[in-house]
C-alpha cells in the first residue's frame, strides 16, 4: 500500500511538471497507456473486452474520467498536498451516494465526521491564499466523481472482470481526449513525452499495488495507509515545487484526514457488529 500511494504521488508530480499541457490531453495519454496495458492483461486472462453491463460500465468511465480531469486541474493550479487532501473526500461521497444507489444506511454520528472533513477543506481555502474557491470546488467535484465511480464498481464487481471495468474508464478517457483536440491541444516537446509516459506508468503501478494490497490483507488494515500519501504530497510539494505549508493549512488537512478516517473506521465497525448480531439472531 505504501508503494501504491508513492506511485500515485509520483504520477501527480509529473502531472504538475506538464502543467502547460491541457488537462484533457494529459488524460488522453494517461488513459491510452493504461488502456493498452488493460487490453494486454485481459487477453492474457482470456476475459471479455466488452463486458455485459454496458450502461453501468460506460457510466463508470464517465464519472471516473470527469474525476480524473478535475483532479488534474487542481494538481496543476494549487499546491500538490492541498489537491490530494480535497481528493480524500471521495470516501465520504462514496458513502453518501451509496445511500441512494446501493440503499446503504449512514449512522447519524458519521455526518459529524463528514462535517469535520468538509470544515477542514473550507478552512484550507480560508487560510491559504494560493487556493481559490474555484479549484476547491473542482477538487470537491473530483471527489464526488470518484465516489460515484466507486459505487458503480461495487455494482459491477460481481458480474465483470476488474480489468474490463478499468478498460471502460480508459476508453472513455481516450474518447474525451480526442474530442478535446480541436479545442485545446498542444504538441508535447522534449521531456514532455517522458513525463506523459511516466504519468501512465506510475498510475498503472499504483493501481496494481493497490489491488494487490487489498487482495492480500483486510481492507481496514491497509485503507488507512492511503492517507500516508499526504506526507509524500507535502514533502514533494515543498522540495520540488516550492509549496511550503503553514501550520494553519496543515491543521485543515488534518481535519480532513481525521474526519474521513473516523467515518471509514466507524462505518466498518458498525458493519462488523451488524454481522455478529445477525449470526446470533
Amino acid at each position: 500500500m505504501f508503494f501504491s500511494t508513492f506511485a500515485f504521488a509520483l504520477a501527480n508530480v509529473f502531472v504538475k511538471k506538464v502543467a502547460h499541457i491541457p488537462v484533457m490531453e494529459i488524460v488522453f495519454f494517461r488513459c491510452l497507456i493504461a488502456g493498452i496495458l488493460c487490453v494486454i492483461g485481459l487477453k492474457r486472462a482470456d476475459a471479455s473486452l466488452v463486458g455485459s453491463n454496458h450502461l453501468f460500465l460506460i457510466l463508470r468511465g464517465v464519472f471516473g474520467t470527469a474525476a480524473l480531469a478535475f483532479f488534474f486541474l487542481t494538481v496543476q493550479n494549487i499546491p500538490l498536498a492541498t489537491a490530494m487532501t480535497v481528493q480524500y473526500l471521495s470516501p465520504i461521497f462514496t458513502a453518501i451516494i451509496a445511500i441512494f444507489f446501493l440503499k446503504e444506511a449512514v449512522k447519524p454520528v458519521q455526518w459529524i465526521f463528514y462535517a469535520t472533513a468538509f470544515a477542514g477543506v473550507v478552512f484550507i481555502g480560508q487560510v491559504d491564499a494560493r487556493v481559490s474557491f474555484v479549484f476547491i470546488l473542482l477538487g470537491v467535484l473530483s471527489a464526488a466523481g470518484s465516489g460515484a465511480a466507486y459505487n458503480l464498481v461495487r455494482k459491477l464487481k460481481d458480474s465483470e472482470h476488474p480489468l474490463t471495468i478499468i478498460l471502460y474508464f480508459q476508453l472513455v478517457g481516450i474518447i474525451a481526449g480526442v474530442i478535446s483536440i480541436p479545442f485545446a491541444w498542444k504538441i508535447p516537446v522534449g521531456s514532455d513525452w517522458f513525463y506523459l509516459l511516466l504519468i501512465g506508468i506510475f498510475s498503472q503501478l499504483g493501481q496494481i499495488f493497490l489491488t494487490n494490497a487489498f487482495s492480500k490483507e483486510k481492507a481496514a488494515s491497509v485503507a488507512i495507509i492511503v492517507y500516508s500519501g499526504l506526507i509524500y504530497g507535502i514533502a514533494i510539494g515543498w522540495i520540488f515545487f516550492d509549496e511550503p505549508q503553514t501550520l494553519a493549512a496543515l491543521l485543515g488537512m488534518m481535519l480532513v484526514v481525521v474526519g474521513v478516517v473516523a467515518s471509514v473506521l466507524y462505518g466498518r465497525r458498525v458493519k462488523q457488529v451488524e454481522q455478529i448480531e445477525s449470526t446470533i439472531g
